[in-house]
């Protein structure tokens, strides 16, 4: 669980970088209070807040959220959905009701959980995993291979459980780790080792195009290669 605005600010940053995720959403501007979904994005989404504004989210790992929304995910790709457009009836009254028990994080949760009617998908933990840890050329194929099934077969169900198929995914899941390391202090020229990209250039093109920003400025800082 996360939270935005009022006392739980952390930053000014409004920008929401591609991590694979999808989340559910509380929203209370100070006015009107709504319950949304935040698809997976391909790129960084601006989402500042007003000085009333207050956010609860629920986030999943990625891969989990389909069964949970009841669509697949390359529906909400790239998108902010009210929850109602997926959920129906079933989501009416959910915004403000959060709202007037004081824990609309709790409510979400629970809310959540009833619709969990099943463990997750070993096949598609084992993607993330492999994902998470291999590079190179032929990797669909390879994975498709290791998973006994055809790289097309491969794109849908990537698509339908993540939002995007195998290979966006792999960048999306290499693009945070590398933020993740560079956070830590390392030197840009050994994160782009580390995780795979050809060299400190092609890290830094795949960052301005996800993030929209280069690693430097989501640091804050201009650090050293």
């Amino acid at each position: 669980m996360w939270h935005r605005g009022g006392a739980a600010v952390a930053d000014d940053d409004p920008r929401v970088l591609p991590d694979g995720c999808a989340d559910v959403i509380w929203h209370d501007d100070g006015t009107d209070v709504l319950v949304m979904v935040a698809g997976p994005d391909t790129r960084a989404h601006l989402a500042p807040l007003g000085p009333t504004d207050r956010m609860v989210g629920i986030r999943f790992a990625p891969g989990i959220a389909s069964d949970v929304l009841g669509v697949p995910l390359d529906e909400v790709r790239d998108q902010r959905v009210a929850l109602d457009d997926l959920w129906g009836t079933r989501a009416h009254g959910l915004a403000e009701g959060a709202a007037e028990s004081g824990q609309p994080g709790h409510v979400l949760v629970e809310e959540v959980r009833r619709r969990i009617t099943r463990p997750p998908d070993g096949a598609i933990s084992a993607i993330v995993a492999r994902l998470q840890s291999s590079s190179g050329r032929g990797l669909v194929e390879r994975l498709a291979d290791e998973l006994g099934t055809s790289p097309r077969q491969l794109q849908r169900r990537c698509r339908a459980a993540f939002g995007y198929g195998p290979k966006t995914l792999h960048e999306v899941l290499r693009f945070q780790r590398a933020l993740r390391l560079a956070r830590s202090g390392r030197r840009l020229a050994d994160v782009a080792a580390d995780v795979g990209f050809a060299d400190q250039p092609h890290m830094a093109r795949v960052t301005r195009r996800l993030a929209g920003v280069s690693l430097g400025q989501l640091l804050g800082t201009t650090p050293a290669g």
